[in-house]
């Protein structure tokens, strides 16, 4: 079946990046924590990277937010073909009047989209490369005629590459090892890696607390101290670690990824300054630079905060 959904892709992929500006990510990170399961899963069954399945998730349904995902269950895009004999809903993509596959459950597309990739004669080849080999397949699939926009491989490597979603493809034993540059955090394969996501943000690694977590215990599994994760963190000494803060292992960048060029951060109700550093990986002076802020500027809502 040719799937030629250049134009779905495209409104996909700049639904995630309006998010991304709007300080979205949060919807990024909330889809990787609500199907990495999932990703894994398939993952053990068919040997499609989880990598692979989570950062196409990712970009072909907005993070979950589009109307096939919320509507169909329709994580992946794929229309109505291959014998498809199951429901459908129609959206204009290629003809005004395109059919693409309904699913009864986000677990069914998670395996149509599998099949899909084992039943296809055109991604054959891709069963015979490494399960980490990501950039591999991400090209394969283009190459393949997955998709049609000439940087889809890019793309996909890109997303893969920002979330550190190849951690999940070294999955083992309950396990998820994350993909870590110092040998003492490379060491820390714990229990903790189970309720814990190690994120890439801005060419750093950062995970999201959870309940009962404090500096010790970050320091402890991670491998890093509590006196460095607080400078990381820019956080001060004493200073409680609460549920859903985000905790850099590493020291902060000056300026936000090079995706945010030219993209300002709209400050949302409740943000603070400390929030939007933190949320794009800068560390907070430098972010009043690149604002010419004065050091008592109070965030308002509307409010542009550039990034870089």
């Amino acid at each position: 079946m040719k799937r030629n959904r250049f134009f779905a892709f495209w409104v996909a992929c700049m639904t995630v990046m309006i998010a991304f500006a709007q300080g979205g990510q949060n919807a990024q990170w909330r889809y990787i924590e609500n199907y990495k399961d999932m990703a894994i899963d398939q993952m053990r069954r068919y040997r499609i990277p989880a990598s692979i399945t989570l950062g196409q998730g990712l970009l072909e349904s907005g993070a979950g937010k589009s109307r096939l995902a919320t509507e169909a269950h329709n994580h992946f895009g794929i229309k109505v073909g291959m014998n498809w004999t199951g429901p459908y809903i129609v959206m204009a993509d290629d003809r005004p009047d395109d059919r693409f596959r309904k699913y009864r459950s986000d677990d069914e597309s998670y395996e149509d989209h599998s099949r899909f990739l084992v039943n296809g004669q055109r991604y054959r080849s891709l069963f015979n490369l490494k399960i980490t080999d990501y950039k591999g397949w991400a090209h394969g699939l283009k190459k393949a005629g997955y998709a049609t926009n000439p940087r889809y491989a890019e793309m996909l490597i890109g997303v893969i590459e920002r979330f550190n979603l190849q951690q999940f493809d070294s999955y083992t034993s309950g396990r998820y090892h994350a993909r870590t540059r110092t040998s003492a955090q490379a060491q820390a394969e714990s229990d903790f890696f189970r309720y814990h996501i190690v994120y890439r943000v801005n060419k750093n690694y950062m995970i999201i607390a959870n309940s009962g977590d404090t500096w010790e215990s970050v320091a402890r599994e991670t491998g890093v101290s509590v006196r460095k994760l607080l400078k990381y963190n820019e956080r001060p000494k004493g200073s409680a670690l609460r549920t859903g803060d985000i905790v850099y292992l590493e020291k902060k960048s000056k300026k936000a990824d090079k995706v945010y060029k030219g993209v300002p951060h709209v400050v949302q109700p409740g943000e603070s300054l400390y929030d939007i550093a933190q949320r794009y990986g800068i560390r907070l002076k430098y972010l009043y630079t690149l604002n010419a802020l004065p050091a008592d500027y109070t965030p308002q809502v509307g409010d542009l905060i550039w990034l870089r």
